[in-house]
């Protein structure tokens, strides 16, 4: 007789099951099937006043899951708008905030504006090229030399560090010159810049320290590899 019954309840057990495929769909996943039935049921009630003690019920709930933010209020805005569109803007319940709309949701940013930059000369950057547009603004004196000969040791070193050979100032003057819509002029001046070998110098320097120096530790491993092998075959040997 147990047997039997055991066989019937397990085949109703069976015939009962839920599969995912079959279930509603979820419209925020993370608060989990066991409380979208709850709003639900709240949609449900036809009682206003129950309708809304139902509907603090489940904030309670939702906050439990972020118990140090329930009670700020930006948080208890975002659940209360989260109960709205779980409910699929049919709950129709008292809310001490302004109730979502569909149509504000589903509204599309507006499409972002990138700066459409193609400058000459790559290498140099964008922030060059605003640098030198500052310098422009500049009057003319000692603090306005001193940034054209900043900007121009900066281009430079960024040319050799895309082109990798040497480059002469009076190139690097040319350049400025023509960035700069001829109002910084340094090709007749007798200014130097840095000297090349120490800018390679200092680009060799740099890319070193972004490739985090790992070298020496895999030299370093590899010669204590080298020892272990040896002794190894030497206590082999014995």
């Amino acid at each position: 007789m147990n047997s039997k019954y055991q066989k019937e309840n397990a085949n109703d057990v069976v015939h009962h099951l839920e599969y995912n495929a079959e279930r509603s769909h979820l419209i925020i996943p993370e608060y989990g099937r066991h409380l979208q039935k709850l709003i639900d049921q709240a949609t449900a009630i036809e009682n206003a006043e129950e309708r809304n003690k139902a509907a603090k019920y489940i904030i309670q709930v939702m906050g439990t899951l972020n118990p140090h933010l329930r009670d700020v209020p930006d948080f208890q805005h975002k659940l209360w708008d989260q109960l709205f569109i779980m409910s699929d803007f049919k709950l129709d319940v008292d809310s001490p905030y302004p109730i979502p709309s569909r149509e504000v949701l589903q509204l599309k940013p507006d499409v972002l504006q990138y700066p459409q930059n193609y400058p000459k000369y790559r290498y140099y950057g964008n922030n060059i090229k605003y640098m030198i547009d500052v310098a422009n603004k500049w009057e003319e004196g000692e603090m306005k030399s001193a940034l054209v000969k900043v900007i121009a040791n900066h281009m430079k070193k960024s040319y050799l560090s895309w082109n990798k050979d040497t480059v002469k100032d009076d190139v690097i003057f040319e350049h400025l010159y023509e960035l700069s819509g001829g109002k910084l002029n340094l090709l007749q001046s007798d200014e130097e810049l840095i000297n090349t070998n120490d800018l390679l110098r200092t680009n060799k320097r740099m890319s070193n320290k972004t490739n985090g120096g790992n070298q020496p530790k895999i030299q370093k491993n590899q010669k204590n590899k080298k020892t272990f092998t040896k002794n190894n075959n030497n206590n082999n040997q014995k």
